[in-house]
């Protein structure tokens, strides 16, 4: 049977938000599911952004990340070794990856050559399910996870915002746009 991985990451901000280059992950969020949408297994960790260490006062409020979880956490190419060994372990019948919308791709983009790390995913097909989902309900702009889910007759279930929790409510989204 074929896997998707969904992935979701929450990184540094401010209100109003930053630049994509300004950006660092804090969170990284990933489900893997079956094409039901049902969860195989999961990896969930905080990352320690070196930049700009110190979250500010909005992303705290916004992704309810304690400084703390942020402090004791390990930076990135340390938790990528990790992910990519947790990774590994399901790539056989792994088919792509997909994030709701085209951020997450691109933040891992960035930070993969800031700090010169190799991915699988990069190997791998990623699919756009904001996108997607607006093209299979013929919807004339993409809408928020939240309003996706609504528009699915279903609840966003959890705290917003958090890396896992997203990832797992984008999961529940994947069965109503496959096959592709």
């Amino acid at each position: 049977m074929e896997h998707w991985l969904v992935v979701d990451l929450e990184a540094t901000t401010e209100e109003g938000g930053w630049p994509l280059e300004e950006m660092e992950i804090i969170e990284i969020g990933a489900s893997l599911v079956d094409t039901g949408g049902r969860e195989v297994d999961h990896f969930e960790r905080f990352v320690r952004p070196l930049r700009r260490p110190q979250l500010t006062d909005f992303c705290r409020r916004l992704t309810h990340i304690k400084q703390s979880d942020i402090d004791a956490a390990a930076p990135l190419p340390d938790t990528w070794v990790a992910f990519e060994r947790w990774l590994l372990a399901h790539r056989i019948n792994l088919a792509g990856w997909t994030s709701w919308g085209d951020y997450d791709r691109r933040q891992f983009e960035q930070d993969w050559q800031q700090h010169q790390l190799t991915s699988v995913l990069s190997q791998l097909p990623h699919l756009n399910l904001k996108r997607r989902f607006a093209e299979v309900r013929r919807l004339e702009r993409p809408v928020g996870l939240n309003g996706a889910l609504k528009l699915a007759g279903l609840q966003f279930s959890g705290q917003q915002h958090r890396a896992l929790v997203d990832a797992r409510n984008t999961a529940r989204l994947l069965p109503l746009v496959l096959p592709i």
